[in-house]
């Protein structure tokens, strides 16, 4: 499963990106709001650092809107994947753009029928939200399950991008529902190398070399 690390932080950006576990990044409105960067300014700098595809989310609603930004943001770099919202306009905007040679990730994806008609019209990415279905009494994971067997049904190329991550837990569990990727808070990234065995195991080594007198250089 490749991992995404959501955030509009570059500094974050380029530690994780450092560390050889980044293969790509999304972004959305409120990640950006955050950040205080000015948001073609921030996913082109983004896009230097990160290989990868680099999700960056158009604000218009209507199609013609979402199809003049999709243009824009697509040409600030070659990685950019542009994002739309799961809507009929968004679908259109999906159609369209992925027919010009542009990748296409379909966020705010709620049900396996949303998930569908996204590949239906191309989308290189679905994206459904686990953790706001978790947040009102529904599993989150049973949508990536049933997206999971519908694409494979039909042998959709589309990739299942789990989203709304809130914990290792979810990432444990979108990697055993078959998610192609799981799109990362910075925090919970850093969480996933930690286990209290680790720690402990690791300061009993650490007290055990010091005993010896010895140096490795």
């Amino acid at each position: 499963m490749k991992f995404f690390v959501d955030t509009g932080d570059f500094k974050e950006i380029e530690e994780l990106s450092d560390t050889g576990l980044l293969d790509g990044v999304t972004t959305n409105p409120s990640l950006v709001a955050k950040s205080g960067r000015d948001f073609k300014e921030l996913i082109a700098d983004i896009c230097k650092v990160v290989a990868g595809p680099v999700s960056a989310e158009v604000a218009a609603t209507d199609f013609d809107g979402m199809m003049r930004e999709g243009e824009r943001l697509a040409k600030i770099a070659d990685n950019v994947v542009v994002k739309v919202p799961l809507t009929f306009d968004g679908l259109k905007a999906c159609r369209h753009l992925s027919s010009a040679g542009i990748p296409v990730n379909v966020t705010l994806c709620f049900s396996p029928n949303q998930a569908l008609l996204a590949a239906k019209v191309g989308a290189a990415y679905i994206s459904p939200f686990v953790g706001r279905l978790d947040d009102i009494n529904l599993e989150g994971m049973e949508l990536i399950q049933n997206i999971r067997t519908i694409y494979d049904n039909y042998a959709f190329s589309t990739e299942i991008l789990a989203a709304s991550i809130r914990s290792p837990n979810h990432v444990t569990q979108a990697a055993l529902a078959g998610a192609d990727v799981a799109t990362i808070p910075p925090a919970v990234i850093r969480k996933l190398a930690d286990h209290p065995l680790t720690t402990v195991g690791l300061a009993n080594f650490v007290k055990d070399w010091k005993a010896t007198g010895q140096s490795i250089l």
